[in-house]
Formats: structure tokens, C-alpha cells, sequence
């Protein structure tokens, strides 16, 4: 039998309402069946052409913007729409913080099902560009090419480097500009593209699992100092050295370059030796008064400008005093903890990555702060009864897990041990809710602060403050 034929329908007159995950917006039919789309902001009337159904909810793509919404305005970067990042910069600022702000409040209400006595107002970020200080790019064989280059026939076989498009794995678009770095991010990029092509080396074929240039990571800190790392496919020295000497002859102000070999088929790296090819293999980042010494696989958040403002958000929810005992659950390289330090008794920290926690030991040495512990684990398996007496019970216990949320069997613990506060924050607003509904039967959520890490993306962090019910 033959396939059957797909009717796509058209949904009309179709006002989009609020904003959704990766990018997408989301509006209701006249039944009030949700609808997803992308390439629509809020308050746009829209014709949706549908591509899949779902029980309750429809996936379609923006055939017609039938009435266009006031809070629209210009993307600022020649890129938009085509490399897949920053995806709100047609939405005004001022309307994509308000439309964070209710992702986190429907959250809370449609989730977490608890009552929130103060959810403050999103805290906003104070850049809106050039704010990250980690970019990764990819060097490819293939350009990615729009509809119209397609249709003229010209071909995409040129050396790019630049960023994937979703759905594209072995194209890139060729980034000139990206607004997410400060300098000298773009002019770094746009030479090392230009050197390569002048020494003649050959970009990456994924489907081919060939070609010397793989992939360029930048991080680039507050105080000026940069790292480069390129992975490459071979370890081929004859070409990597007159590479790499030509950069650093270039910009010399570059504080460390790393490089890394590559034969594999994916690109992940953090499971490779990263070799040191100039100066001193890490740089420095500052958050207040703290200094941390980032490697080439540390992981720090990526908005230093507001990751403090985040973090002095974490200090006020605690209301520290100074002779506390306080939990880092999920320390990574020990940033939050390290940042409370100085403010209570000790810090306990625990991380399921060992080498985060080598550089979590490693930043509290470099800051003489000789209160703190750190333990390398999963926060499921450690975090037991036993521990809390080998450590003393937590006065505060802070806590910021990956997307997924708390393990459950930490949410019991966390129950168990009964902290006074809890300083809950999240990357996800959702699985936030959640562990707030299962915490419920013995806190209280007093306030919660969403905080803008990422414009013109639709990632959110969130703050709660947690007490135990009188």
C-alpha cells in the first residue's frame, strides 16, 4: 500500500498570546486548541499552515501575519532567522520580558499548584548584546544556503565557520557578525577563516568525516582575558603550527590557545585532552570580589554581567548572617558556593562532575577561602542522613540542578533534612514548579524572582526562596 497522502490544514485568524520553548510561540484556535509556531511574536493575528496534531494542540509553520503586533520590531543582526540563535530579537525587549515573566508565573500556578506570596518583577539584563563570555563555532566544507540561493542555482561548496542551523548538521551558516561576544570574538573568527583558507587547509565534511578544521571555541572574560581552543581532525603539526603561530601573530593579546584532536563523528570535546599550545592554559573571571580560574572545560556561566546580579539575588533570598552552614547542591565549579563564602561559617559542596569540583578546590585555594568542602558525586548518592551528620544539618541549602530538575530521591532527602531555607534556583521554570509541589508538604514558597540571563532567547532562570511551614 502507498502512503497516505497528508492534508495540511490552514488555522486563520489565529492571535498569538505568549511565547514557548525553543523559540516557538503560542496562540489558541476559537475551540481553544493550542497552537505552536515559529517566526511569530505576541500579539500577532496569523494564518498557521499545520504539520502535525497532537491531541489538544497543533505544530505548524507561518504561512500569512494578517495583522502585525505593536510589540514587533527590527532584528538588529544580518544572521536572524537563518542561524537559529537569539530567536526573539524581532520581539521587543521590553515584551520578551514581560512574556518570560508569565512563563514563570503560569508555571508556578499550572505546576507547582503552590501559593507564591511575592513573585517579583523578571530582573532584567543590563546588556542585551555582546553578553556571553563562551561561544563555540563550527568550521564546514558546506554553506548553508536560503530558498532564494538554492533557486539560483549557485553552489554551497565554500569554507565556512560560523554556526549550525537546526536540521542542517553538515551545513553552517557563515557568521561575518554575531552579537552575542564582545570583541575580539568576530575579529578573531573572521581571521581565522582567512588564514586558513590562505594556508590552504581544509574545513570540516561531516558526512564525510573529513577535513583538517573542526571546531573554534572563544572565552573571552569580563577583565580581557581570552582563550582559544580549535579542534582538529588530525594531529597533523606540520600544518597546526604555522596555523596557530599566524593567530597569535595576529592577536597577540589572546591569553591561551588549547587545541584538541578529533577523529570522531560527533563533536563533542570535553572528552578529549586539550593541549596547551601557548600561555597558561586557563583564564581568569571575576564575580564581585571572587576570582575564578576557568580551563578549557570549566563550566561558568556564560552571562558574567548578570550571573552576579544573579547571585547577589541568591545572597538576598538567604538573608545570610554571617554564621551559617549552607549546602551547594550542583556546585559545579563551586561559583555560588564560593560566592556566599566569605558571608557564613562553611560551605558544603557537592557535584556529580570531578573535575568541576578539582576546579571548585583549585578557585577556593586561589581566593584563600578555607571554609568550604567539596565532594565529587551524584547529589542522589551522596546527599544521605549520614552526611548531614558528618557535616552538620544545612541552615540554608541552595540548590541549582540541570534542566531536569531534582532527582526525586533528593527532593525526599531535602524533605528530610528539613533546612530552615531553601534557595531554589533553576534554568527551568517547569521542573522548578514541580520540586516546589513536591516540597510543599513542609515549605512555603515566600518569593520568587525570574531573572533575564539570555535575551532574545527564550531561556529563563529562576530564583525561590523556601521555608519550612510554621
Amino acid at each position: 500500500m502507498g502512503r497516505k497522502k497528508i492534508s495540511y490544514k490552514l488555522l486563520s485568524n489565529i492571535t498569538i498570546t505568549g511565547i514557548a520553548d525553543k523559540g516557538q510561540s503560542v496562540g489558541r484556535t476559537a475551540e481553544g486548541e493550542v497552537v505552536f509556531v515559529e517566526e511569530a511574536v505576541p500579539g500577532d493575528v496569523v494564518t498557521i499552515e499545520v504539520n502535525r496534531k497532537r491531541k489538544g494542540f497543533y505544530n505548524g509553520h507561518l504561512k500569512v501575519i494578517e495583522q502585525y503586533s505593536l510589540d514587533r520590531t527590527t532584528p538588529f543582526c544580518e544572521h536572524f532567522g537563518v542561524c537559529g540563535g537569539c530567536k526573539w530579537q524581532h520581539l521587543s525587549y521590553e515584551a520578551q520580558l514581560r512574556h518570560k515573566q508569565t512563563v514563570v508565573r503560569d508555571a508556578l500556578l499550572r505546576i507547582g499548584k503552590v501559593p507564591i506570596q511575592d513573585l517579583q518583577p523578571i530582573l532584567a539584563a543590563e546588556r542585551t548584546t555582546y553578553y556571553r563570555n563562551k561561544l563555540e563555532f563550527s568550521f564546514s566544507n558546506k554553506k548553508w544556503l536560503s530558498r532564494a540561493e538554492i533557486e539560483s542555482g549557485i553552489s554551497n561548496i565554500e569554507p565556512v565557520v560560523g554556526f549550525h542551523r537546526a536540521g542542517a548538521f553538515d551545513k553552517v551558516v557563515n557568521v561575518e557578525q554575531c552579537w552575542l561576544q564582545p570583541e575580539p570574538s568576530n575579529a578573531i573568527r573572521n581571521a581565522v577563516r582567512s588564514i586558513a583558507i590562505a594556508q590552504e587547509l581544509s574545513f570540516y565534511d561531516a558526512r564525510e568525516n573529513n577535513g583538517f578544521l573542526r571546531n573554534m571555541i572563544l572565552r573571552i572574560s569580563s577583565i580581557g582575558e581570552v582563550m582559544l581552543i580549535i579542534a582538529f581532525h588530525k594531529d597533523q603539526p606540520e600544518k597546526y603550527r604555522p596555523f596557530l603561530d599566524e593567530i597569535l601573530r595576529i592577536f597577540p593579546e589572546i591569553t591561551t590557545i588549547l587545541y584538541c584532536i578529533n577523529p570522531k563523528v560527533n563533536d563533542y570535546l570535553m572528552d578529549l585532552e586539550m593541549i596547551v599550545y601557548h600561555g597558561k592554559g586557563f583564564i581568569e573571571e571575576r564575580l564581585g570580589d571572587v576570582r575564578f580560574k576557568i580551563g578549557p572545560k570549566s563550566f561558568f556561566q556564560t552571562n558574567t554581567y548578570q550571573g552576579k546580579r544573579l547571585y547577589d539575588t541568591v545572597v538576598e533570598f538567604a538573608d545570610l548572617q554571617g554564621n551559617e552552614n549552607v549546602y551547594d547542591l550542583y556546585t559545579g565549579i563551586g561559583s555560588i558556593g564560593l560566592y556566599v563564602a566569605k558571608r557564613v561559617r562553611q560551605v558544603v559542596g557537592i557535584e556529580e562532575i570531578p573535575a568541576a569540583i578539582d576546579d571548585a578546590r583549585e578557585n577556593a585555594a586561589l581566593n584563600q577561602i578555607g571554609n568550604t568542602i567539596f565532594y565529587a558525586g551524584d547529589v542522589k548518592n551522596i546527599l544521605t542522613n549520614e552526611f548531614a551528620q558528618q557535616h552538620g544539618r544545612p541552615d540554608v541549602l541552595i540548590t541549582d540542578p540541570p534542566r531536569a530538575g531534582m532527582h526525586p530521591d533528593v527532593v525526599k532527602m531535602l524533605l528530610e533534612l528539613a533546612a530552615p531555607k531553601i534557595v531554589y534556583v533553576s534554568c527551568n521554570p517547569a521542573t522548578q514548579a514541580r520540586d516546589l509541589n513536591l516540597l510543599s508538604p513542609k515549605y512555603e514558597v515566600l518569593k520568587v524572582r525570574p531573572v533575564d540571563m539570555f535575551p532574545h532567547t527564550h531561556h529563563i532562570e529562576s530564583i525561590a526562596l523556601l521555608a519550612l511551614k510554621k
